[in-house]
């Protein structure tokens, strides 16, 4: 007997178990069964018997000494070769380069301190590929100190590969807290994040249109943003060799100081916004009027203060009513805690409080939600009243839901829309804050007692997000990003809050995407990848045999995630 397969031109090939005899000079041929609903594995171990070979299991022939996570460790890798980080840190492999590259990995894995990072990277096959199964956290220090002293270069080439002349450039700065007090950058300043006591790092982020991250610069703690728009000047003209730039930036980065200083560089433009103090004083001065927003949500106006700029003056309703909402609930909450002084200063008949008592009283919770310019206070011995100042209250509501966009930018150069939608493109240097700050990436908390440190910890970390930011961008369909969020942004109503798109809702909704895999977070995606092992095997027989690495099998999602790192269109702009 033996196994006959019949190959079949429109559909899979029948297997079918056959006996064989001679005729004279013919062989005949007659089916016993047909087995071509066989597994596979069934079929092949049928074959052996028929031919009298031995079956031997494998447990029985190999042994699986270890079990590695390794497929998110493979996609990682896959994807920095891809868009050529390795590459752009040094042009040749060296000892610093793939501890380098093995931190960055790690990084986006399981983000923790150097010392641990030599530890966990035995835990999947990171080591072994990088061959820096031997290292320690010194010689992962020395290799950041390394790749500081690059940091110029590297800034450059990614300045070279995704900015042009011309094109918008992304600004923005943030911080992060400092654990200890042995570093000269950290210092007590305002943390963006409300924690109070600790001192931080601040740190400012250059990106492009797209968001990619482009450079990044480390200050002391208690630096204030406007400070820093010069750096990123020189950066941008001299560094990068840039003659035409357009700069965005918050109206706390851009003030009206950095603008007058922007303006002496010729060929670098912004686009900022006005204070609320400003907003104010052109309503005064009626430049700014409700009527102007009766037929769009957007107009342009013009005045004296403002010479050579555009000023795009925009009405979002809903935010006129977020804002009259939190207005009221601040002024109700500030009214409480005032109220409470009231009810003490009429409790104590017996020991008044003297004036300078309650004013100390009052000091505290007064200007706790920003509210003390809407009350009036009348403050005596043994005596305290407060009122709401409507006519106050009622000025800064006509205000409610405007906001006004300057720029530098021709309207030949620029449409109202297009500007307004420029300067809400900040929101993606805001992501890469929020990334740093996520367990994606783990920016704090910062121990690093040498200020060089400090800043290669946070380039290295701009170098992992740049990674980061390719990886969601190819992975996409399998996230539950908005594929279509890139092309609305371009096209959308730019005053209006922004909507998913419906192949996004539908993704979220029903938790799968069209070709029917689950959709995850990108940090669950990882992990799912890194359920794909590498075992080293040996053969029992044989104790001294060579080692077989052998992978699992990739489940179907694994095997799309890897077909769309590998198809993902790699582009310098």
């Amino acid at each position: 007997m033996h196994v006959d397969i019949i190959p079949n031109r429109n559909s899979r090939p029948a297997i079918l178990l056959r006996e064989s005899w001679r005729e004279n000079d013919k062989v005949m041929k007659r089916t016993v069964a047909n087995i071509s609903n066989w597994p596979p594995e069934q079929v092949t171990a049928l074959r052996r018997v028929l031919k009298n070979e031995p079956l031997v299991s494998p447990s029985e022939v190999f042994s699986i000494e270890r079990s590695l996570p390794h497929g998110h460790v493979e996609a990682l890798l896959e994807m920095i070769r891809l868009i050529g980080l390795d590459k752009m840190i040094a042009a040749r492999r060296t000892r610093e380069r793939d501890l380098v590259l093995a931190m960055i990995v790690e990084r986006l894995i399981a983000p923790s301190s150097k010392l641990a990072t030599t530890r966990l990277w035995h835990s999947t096959t990171l080591a072994q590929l990088l061959n820096v199964e031997d290292a320690d956290e010194d010689e992962l220090y020395a290799a950041m100190d390394w790749l500081l002293e690059r940091q110029p270069v590297l800034e450059k080439r990614f300045a070279s590969r995704h900015l042009g002349e011309g094109q918008h450039v992304f600004y923005d700065v943030s911080n992060s807290s400092y654990e200890g007090h042995c570093c000269p950058l950290a210092r007590l300043g305002h943390d963006k994040q409300g924690r109070r006591g600790k001192p931080i790092i601040t740190y400012g982020v250059l990106t492009d249109v797209k968001g990619r991250p482009i450079a990044v610069e480390v200050y002391p703690g208690n630096t204030g943003d406007p400070s820093t728009v010069a750096d990123q000047v020189e950066k941008l003209k001299e560094r990068f060799a840039l003659q035409r730039v357009v700069l965005v930036g918050d109206r706390g980065t851009l003030t009206q100081t950095q603008i007058d200083i922007l303006k002496t560089h010729p060929g670098i433009g912004w686009i900022s916004a006005l204070r609320s103090e400003n907003i104010r004083k052109l309503a005064a001065n009626n430049h700014l009027q409700l009527s102007l927003f009766d037929e769009k949500n957007l107009a342009e106006i013009t005045s004296a203060d403002f010479p050579d700029e555009r000023l795009i003056a925009c009405f979002n309703p809903l935010l006129c009513d977020e804002r009259r909402r939190k207005r009221q609930e601040l002024l109700d909450a500030t009214e409480n805690k005032l109220q409470k002084i009231v009810d003490e200063v009429h409790r104590r008949t017996k020991t008044p409080l003297s004036a300078s008592e309650i004013g100390q009283k009052v000091g505290k919770v007064i200007n706790g939600y920003k509210m003390a310019k809407h009350f009036e206070l009348s403050i005596a011995d043994g005596e305290f009243s407060f009122k709401r100042k409507a006519e106050s209250i009622a000025q800064e509501a006509e205000l409610d839901g405007i906001y006004v966009i300057r720029t530098s930018e021709s309207r030949q150069n620029l449409s109202a829309e297009d500007t307004v939608r420029s300067y809400k493109n900040l929101a993606k240097v805001e992501q890469v804050f929020r990334t740093f700050k996520s367990i994606d990436l783990q920016v704090r908390p910062i121990y690093h007692y040498y200020a060089e440190r400090v800043r290669a910890h946070i380039f290295l970390c701009l170098l992992v997000y740049y990674v980061e930011w390719h990886m969601r961008q190819a992975l996409a369909p399998l996230l539950f990003d908005d594929e279509e969020l890139a092309q609305d942004r371009k096209e959308r109503d730019p005053i209006k809050p922004a909507v998913s798109s419906k192949s996004a809702k539908k993704k979220k909704s029903t938790k799968t995407n069209k070709e029917g895999f689950p959709v995850h977070s990108f940090r669950s995606l990882i992990m799912e990848l890194g359920t794909r092992s590498r075992n080293r095997c040996r053969l029992k027989s044989a104790p001294g045999s060579p080692v077989i690495s052998q992978d699992t099998e990739p489940t179907p999602l694994q095997t799309r995630a890897m077909e769309l790192i590998r198809l993902y269109p790699v582009d310098g702009s």
